[in-house]
Parts: C-alpha cells; structure tokens; sequence
C-alpha cells in the first residue's frame, strides 16, 4: 500500500533548494533528515518527476510525497506496550538497543512491528520517541503516533509537565535522601534521590536502591550525578571507579515511571513499570 501526500507551492519571493523548502510541508515526514533520506530514496516528486536536493523552487510547482509501507525500517522485536492509543505510547525498552539511529537494530524501526498505525489524519508514517534512553538503560519510554503529538509532548517536555522517574543501584555508604545541582556541560542540571534499601556488600561495601527524580534532562545526568556524589550506578563503565565495575550485567539503571496529562483526552495518566530481574537478584547475592 502506497500513501501519496500533496503540496502546492504558493508564490516565493526568491527560489530556495528543495531539501530546505520541504521541512515542514508533509505530515508524515517533518524534519529535515527525513527529508533529506526521502529524496535519497526517491520519493518526492517536484510535477510528477523525481526530486533531488539541489532543485530549486520557484513557486506553483505541485510536490509530492509519496510512501510504500514496505519502505518503513521495519526491525522483528517484540516489545512490551504498556499504553497506546492513536495518539501516543509508552513501551518499555530493553537494556542493550538504542532509541534511533543509523544502524538497523534500534527501538523506532522496532515500532512498526510493534505498534497499530493511527487513523488520524496527521499520522507519521513512523512513530518517533519522544526523549532518549541511553543503550544500557532499560525502561519507559515515550512515542507520538502523530505530527500534533510530538510537537505536543516536546513542548510538554520543556514546560516540564511529564514527570519521570528511575531506579538505580548505587555503590557505597550514601546519605538517605539528597539533591544534586551541579551543571552539565554549562547548563542547569538537577536530581533528586532517595535511598530505598541498602544492604552490605564484601565487593562494593555497600549497595543501595536508589529512586531517582531528573527535574531536568541532560545526557547522562543520572549517571554523572550519582557519580559526583562518589557513589556510581553499579555496572557503569564510562562513571564507575577504578576496580569497581560490575562486568557482564549491564547497567544498573531503569526508567521506572511517567506521569503526565494526555494532551488530547485530558486523561490523567501514571504509568510504571517493575524493575528487571536482577534488580531483585542484587539484594539475595553478595558481589
């Protein structure tokens, strides 16, 4: 099955390449990496013949975007669904696998297997996360189904309406409850934590399970946090201390829960997720 979107130019003032003047007219395909991939692959079309980057456009051209559901990077991962309709959904992502990215193996070519494609007339024609997890992070994870719910949970991200939080084991003997505000990379960087449960460990002398609260979202920011405090996640190679990795069972670092307001229905939604088996295994072993 094909889908077939039209755009008429209006007058312009001047003539402006195609791969620019693009972004922004197809609702399945907004940025402009996607349009830069779509002209790659031949499917937009300037009068009914193929479109290249260097095109210009001067004004009353008819430009098309025309899409096979074959095309879609489609990736056979089954994924748990926690939440979906034909706005948005909340998957639980596998440690091990990035959100996006060039390679094949990734959560947003995993989607089309995954989930039902919206009827709505805005429908992207791939689902797109909405933030990011690192590779070896495991947990919740927000995607828009449609065009208006992407520009919506952004902007709902940056008025930080979308609360998030996360669980972590923690090395070393930690106060109970704490805030870090120190900056990332120059910009305002904050976490707020509390120690849930600690127990004695002859490797690591002790281990915590920390529940963590980001009121802001850097990359890394958990992880460089904890990390300041002396206390990295266990299993954190890039943050760890000398002689003190875990190796061979990941990161130690799982997006537990988010709780927003649809921006569509209104509905008032907290969704979680159960932390991954060997979190419940790190209080019954001593490492």
């Amino acid at each position: 099955m094909k889908t077939k979107e039209t755009h008429i130019v209006p007058s312009l003032k001047e003539p402006i390449r195609l791969s620019d003047y693009a972004v922004g007219i197809f609702v399945r395909i907004s940025s402009k990496a996607g349009i830069k991939k779509a002209l790659k692959k031949s499917q937009i079309y300037v009068n009914e013949k193929i479109g290249s980057s260097g095109d210009y456009i001067y004004g009353g051209e008819n430009i098309s975007l025309v899409l096979s559901q074959d095309s879609r990077k489609k990736l056979e991962l089954p994924l748990d669904i926690l939440f979906e309709d034909e706005h948005l959904a909340v998957i639980n992502k596998p440690a091990g696998i990035i959100v996006s990215g060039n390679k094949h193996k990734t959560i947003e070519n995993a989607l089309p297997y995954n989930l039902k494609e919206s009827p709505l007339n805005d429908a992207l024609f791939q689902a797109q996360a909405i933030h990011r997890l690192d590779f070896p992070t495991s947990g919740l994870l927000l995607v828009g189904k449609t065009r208006s719910a992407v520009l919506e949970l952004n902007k709902m991200f940056e008025d930080k309406e979308i609360s998030k939080s996360y669980y972590a084991i923690s090395i070393g003997d930690m106060t109970k409850k704490g805030i870090v505000d120190s900056p990332i990379d120059g910009k305002e960087c904050i976490s707020k934590y509390e120690v849930e449960q600690s127990v004695a460990s002859e490797r690591f002398g002790f281990l915590n399970l920390v529940k963590l609260y980001p009121l802001t979202g850097r990359r890394h920011q958990l992880r460089i946090h904890l990390a300041s405090l002396g206390h990295p996640i266990l299993g954190d190679k890039e943050y760890g201390l000398e002689g003190l990795v875990l190796q061979g069972k990941g990161l130690f670092l799982h997006a537990y829960s988010l709780t927003f307001t649809h921006p569509f229905t209104k509905e008032k939604l907290h969704i979680s997720q159960a932390l991954p088996k060997k979190f419940d295994r790190i209080f019954k072993e001593d490492y």
